[in-house]
């Protein structure tokens, strides 16, 4: 066998695991996003006089309003990213909160980061590497492992070539 041929071999081979392996990294994304979304959502609402106070001195306005909106959105906005349901709308959702934290609570760490002063990269900023796993979900959707899925292939109409959520 020639060499041009074994590579081709090993080309298709390894194309062949990616693409078996392709409903992993969505999968993993959603689960790890979800569990940190749905663990300070917990904290935040066992926790609620200690965030609205945090908002209050953060000077987000209404306060404890917001604090209940981003709580519960977190809480209930990570179970949904763990089953894959609504991923897309709850990662955008989830991101707008990401945004707002850079603007306010992580705004200084944020423009260190930005303009490399200091020791830390923008890696260091929780909601840039949050709002970077949200944004990949939003574009890329849940994967193939989802209730997103499963249930646009239940709503798809017989004959309808659409492709499903991948």
């Amino acid at each position: 066998m020639s060499a041009l041929f074994q590579l081709r071999r090993a080309s298709r081979l390894g194309l062949a695991v990616t693409a078996a392996l392709a409903f992993l990294p969505p999968l993993l994304t959603r689960l790890l996003m979800g569990q940190a979304f749905l663990l300070t959502g917990r904290g935040k609402i066992e926790n609620f006089a200690n965030t609205v106070s945090f908002f209050t001195e953060l000077g987000i306005p209404m306060p404890e309003l917001n604090a209940a909106f981003v709580s519960r959105l977190e809480y209930f906005g990570g179970m949904l990213l763990i089953a894959g349901l609504g991923t897309r709308i709850v990662a955008a959702l989830l991101s707008s909160t990401m945004l707002v934290a850079l603007l306010t609570a992580d705004k200084a760490s944020f423009l260190d980061a930005f303009f490399m002063r200091g020791d830390s990269g923008l890696t260091d900023v929780v909601p840039v590497v949050y709002g970077l796993f949200l944004l990949w979900l939003i574009v890329y959707g849940p994967g193939k492992l989802s209730l997103d899925t499963l249930l646009a292939r239940f709503l798809r109409e017989p004959g309808d070539g659409a492709a499903a959520v991948s």
